[in-house]
């Protein structure tokens, strides 16, 4: 008896033992893949991300699931990257977030469609990619539920949707990115492109309002009722060139670009948006170290850094537009020179092996409570953020669209 009980304790401790070691490898190798020179720089940092928030709602380092903007933009980067290794890793975390929101009928927790804020759009983006995948009802529930948002969300006199319901008459920037890819791709898929002059509109009027003809940047945002005080009182455009909001608009741009066919009267037109921007970011350009400014044409003026957010986003739009036939091949140089900045002077190795993107703004907007003015010293003393989802997935968007 007591011969088997010697033998039983130690196979016990063998196979703890040997469950320890595996354990410990698997963090070593972990560690070691993620600081390995050999992976690309889009899979370290979605394995950073991954280490660090197990559960994807955890990213932005939220400790309860909520439906939100930052989500969707990390996660369609990480659906992307599923698209291009093919590894169920990555479809399952994206997955899990949709499940953690979405029960069984179709309801998305923590989502208030009376609020009509547009940032609330975004991450039912990565729901057409799993409805298609698995044709459960619950995700085709949930991607109507947004698009019956816009069909009541509230709009500007000249028809351009309101960035929230808090904020009337206004469209920033940043909006076109949360609202009109996802606009675009379910008209396209479910509508056969019935609204895409609608998609289309949303653009025209940003240029048409919000545009500098001195420059060719546009301003953050645009109050067409002209009745807050950020606004200029004659064309209602906002003070300041932002690179984020830049950054949102021109991925919003090269994203809505794939449900427009060629042939398509609104193609060329969007296409042309896409170009003049390329211009006139590439003027604005850090040339030494291929980075832009958190106020994007004023470098060199006390209080401006580099920005990693607004960088990551140039880089991925100019990049996939370069890809896509949109824009003529040099700006792919442009892209990877911001890429090489933001690998060499904005990344950091952490002591966990992952990888962190620092000098990313946390958090810009205009009029709110505490009021924001959109003044030059409110957007450079914002707070910044390591590994700002604002950043990390436009990053990992840039790095798959340049290989790297």
């Amino acid at each position: 008896m007591r011969t088997k009980q010697f033998l039983f304790t130690f196979i016990l401790i063998g196979a703890l033992g040997f469950t320890s070691c595996k354990s410990q490898t698997s963090a070593t190798t972990t560690k070691k893949g993620l600081s390995s020179s050999k992976m690309k720089w889009s899979e370290r940092m979605a394995g950073t991300l991954m280490m660090r928030h197990p559960k994807a709602f955890q990213i932005d380092d939220r400790t309860t699931a909520k439906w939100d903007y930052v989500h969707g933009l990390v996660l369609s980067s990480i659906e992307e990257l599923y698209k291009k290794t093919k590894d169920q890793k990555y479809y399952d975390y994206v997955k899990g977030y949709a499940d953690a929101l979405i029960d069984e009928n179709g309801k998305i927790a923590t989502y208030e469609e009376d609020k009509y804020n547009i940032d609330m759009v975004v991450a039912t983006n990565i729901l057409f990619d799993i409805y298609e995948k698995t044709k459960e009802k619950k995700y085709l529930v949930a991607i109507q539920t947004i698009r019956k948002q816009l069909d009541s969300q509230p709009r500007t006199p000249s028809g351009g949707f309101w960035h929230k319901k808090i904020y009337p008459n206004q469209m920033w920037l940043d909006g076109l990115y949360m609202g009109q890819p996802f606009y675009a791709e379910y008209t396209a898929k479910f509508e056969n492109g019935k609204n895409l002059n609608d998609v289309a509109k949303q653009f025209e009027l940003i240029e048409a309002n919000d545009k500098d003809p001195k420059t060719g940047l546009l301003y953050h945002a645009w109050d067409e009722s002209k009745m807050m005080p950020w606004a200029d009182k004659v064309t209602g455009k906002s003070p300041n060139f932002w690179s984020r909001a830049l950054g949102w608009y021109a991925m919003a741009l090269v994203d809505v670009l794939d449900y427009f066919p060629k042939d398509h009267p609104k193609q060329k037109e969007l296409v042309g948006y896409l170009n003049n921007l390329a211009v006139a970011l590439e003027k604005v350009q850090d040339k030494k170290t291929g980075l832009w400014y958190q106020v994007t044409d004023m470098a060199g003026r006390e209080g401006n850094y580099l920005e990693s957010s607004g960088s990551s986003m140039f880089a991925y739009a100019l990049a996939k537009g370069v890809n896509k036939g949109y824009l003529p091949a040099k700006f792919k140089k442009v892209a990877n020179f911001a890429f090489d900045g933001l690998t060499t002077k904005l990344i950091r190795v952490d002591a966990d092996g992952g990888i962190s993107l620092t000098q990313a703004c946390q958090v810009a907007g205009l009029g709110g409570t505490p009021y924001r003015d959109g003044s030059y010293e409110y957007y450079v003393n914002e707070k910044k953020k390591d590994n700002d989802p604002k950043a990390t997935g436009p990053f990992i968007l840039a790095a798959i669209e340049l290989n790297r």
